[in-house]
C-alpha cells in the first residue's frame, strides 16, 4: 500500500513500525502525538495503582481524569486534536499512516465517531491493533475498523484481558519474580 505521509510520534517502537510497514516512506515525527503521560507511583499502595490501571479508559472518560496520577484527558486532548485537526486541513495527501498509541488513538476515535472532544476509554487499543478510518471532503469521517488485531483478532492470546489489565498482571508477575 501506498502512504502519502508517515506520521509517528517519535518514540522508538513507533519508528520501528512505520519503517516495517512503511520501509520506503518518509517518516514524520510529531512529538505532540506521544502517548499519554502517567504520574509518578512509587509509594502508591498497590491496590490504588491496580484500580487507577484496570480502570484507566472505560466508557466516556471526563477531561479531568488523571491518567495514573499524570496528565489529564483534557490535556491530552487539548495536543492531540490540533494535531489531527491540521493533518485534516492539509490537502496535500490522500492516504495517510499513522503509528501512534493507545490513548492518542482513543482520542482520534472519539473525534471521529462524535465530532467533539470525547475520550472514548471503550475501545480497546492492543499493541499493533490497526484502525482504519476514511474522512471525507467535507472532514466527515468514516469509521471503517478500530482495534483490528492481526495476530490475535478475537483477543484469546491475552485471555481477553484490556492492554492495561494486562500491564498490571506483568507487573504483578515482575514483583513475584516470574519471567
Amino acid at each position: 500500500m501506498r502512504f502519502d505521509r508517515v506520521i509517528t510520534s517519535g518514540l522508538p517502537r513507533t519508528l520501528d513500525t512505520a519503517g516495517a510497514v512503511a520501509p520506503e516512506a518518509t517518516i514524520e515525527e510529531n512529538f505532540a502525538l506521544r502517548e499519554i503521560e502517567s504520574g509518578e507511583l512509587r509509594g502508591v499502595a498497590p491496590e490504588v495503582v491496580q484500580e487507577m490501571m484496570t480502570t484507566a479508559f472505560r466508557g466516556v472518560v471526563p477531561h479531568d481524569t488523571r491518567f495514573l496520577g499524570g496528565e489529564t484527558i483534557g490535556e491530552l486532548l487539548d495536543r492531540v486534536i490540533p494535531e489531527l485537526d491540521a493533518l485534516l486541513a492539509d490537502e496535500g495527501w490522500d492516504v495517510a499512516l499513522l503509528v501512534l498509541h493507545g490513548a492518542v488513538n482513543r482520542a482520534i476515535l472519539g473525534r471521529a465517531l462524535t465530532g467533539d472532544r470525547v475520550f472514548l476509554g471503550a475501545f480497546e487499543q492492543a499493541p499493533a491493533c490497526i484502525n482504519v478510518l476514511d474522512v471525507d471532503d467535507e472532514g466527515s469521517f468514516i469509521v471503517r475498523a478500530v482495534g483490528y488485531t492481526p495476530y490475535d483478532p478475537v483477543h484469546v492470546q491475552a485471555e481477553r484481558r484490556t492492554t492495561m489489565e494486562q500491564l498490571w498482571q506483568e507487573y504483578l508477575d515482575a514483583r513475584a519474580g516470574k519471567p
